[in-house]
């Protein structure tokens, strides 16, 4: 029946009384309205900035991917399948990280990781041992998995490191849960973190990079050997600001001369990451 309503009309009538009905409420309608809502809170101080900030976080982590987080394979460090383990020492004290990617050939071939303290547990029995010996399986995502598939993922299975391949099952790069946890808590340092050797660009392909918001302009300018603007601002992130005149949302892209910058992640007060593109 029609009601006595054009059939046509109908989808129409039921759509607009479903939205009356919903602004009425003032249920949030999608991420963007519980976001100003989360926003409205800590204005009236019934939210802290660092719990907003944690749950913007949380939101971002459901839509980035791997890819956009993970240490390029140009940058991982890595120690050879049939190194004897005291040849390595002087990497791991060097370095100081807890895992090492085990490569056979060269870093597109990843096939086990290395624990530190599985080192320690051999090396005071004196045996001549490979890395290979003690190497762990390894674990591999793809490029596209989500990061909050990812940490649930790093949770179920006690695993704190995996290898990231592409569509050919090359070694990509490396993700760690501390690298998923930092996208909503923020820089997480330890004792062995320099901030005066922080790296601030990592580079993905040829022609697209990784770079942090806090670059410093004159790193920037040092690095690709060019002389951007920084007259009213220190950082990158503050240039992109400076040219779209408003905070930016992810996603959002800008062109400043020869560089596509693009934003992976950003808040209600500044902006964190982006990915740059040579054009």
């Amino acid at each position: 029946m029609s009601d006595g309503y054009p059939p046509s009309s109908q989808p129409h009538q039921r759509s607009l009384l479903e939205r009356i009905s919903h602004f009425l409420t003032g249920e949030p309608q999608d991420q963007e309205d519980l976001l100003e809502i989360l926003r409205e809170s800590e204005e009236k101080h019934l939210l802290d900035s660092d719990s907003l900030a944690m749950i913007e976080g949380v939101m971002q982590v459901s839509e980035m991917r791997v890819r956009d987080i993970m240490i390029p394979r140009s940058q991982m460090v890595v120690v050879p399948r049939e190194a004897e383990l005291e040849t390595i020492f002087p990497l791991v004290i060097e370095f100081a990280h807890s895992r090492f990617p085990v490569i056979e050939e060269d870093r597109s071939k990843v096939v086990g990781i290395l624990l530190v303290k599985d080192i320690l547990a051999h090396v005071l029995q004196n045996k001549p041992l490979k890395v290979e010996d003690v190497m762990r399986p390894v674990s591999v995502v793809p490029e596209s998995k989500r990061l909050n598939v990812l940490l649930k993922e790093f949770r179920t299975e006690r695993n704190h490191m995996a290898i990231v391949v592409d569509e050919y099952g090359n070694a990509a790069g490396l993700v760690t849960i501390e690298d998923v946890l930092e996208q909503i808590v923020g820089a997480i340092e330890d004792e062995h973190d320099d901030d005066e050797t922080q790296d601030y660009i990592s580079q993905r392909s040829e022609r697209e990079f990784i770079v942090s918001a806090l670059t410093p302009i004159s790193d920037f300018n040092e690095y690709f050997e060019v002389d951007l603007e920084n007259s009213e601002c220190d950082t990158v992130g503050g240039l992109i600001l400076q040219r779209l005149e408003h905070f930016p949302k992810k996603g959002e892209r800008v062109e400043i001369e020869d560089f596509n910058f693009e934003v992976l992640r950003a808040d209600n007060r500044r902006v964190h990451l982006l990915k740059m593109k040579i054009k």
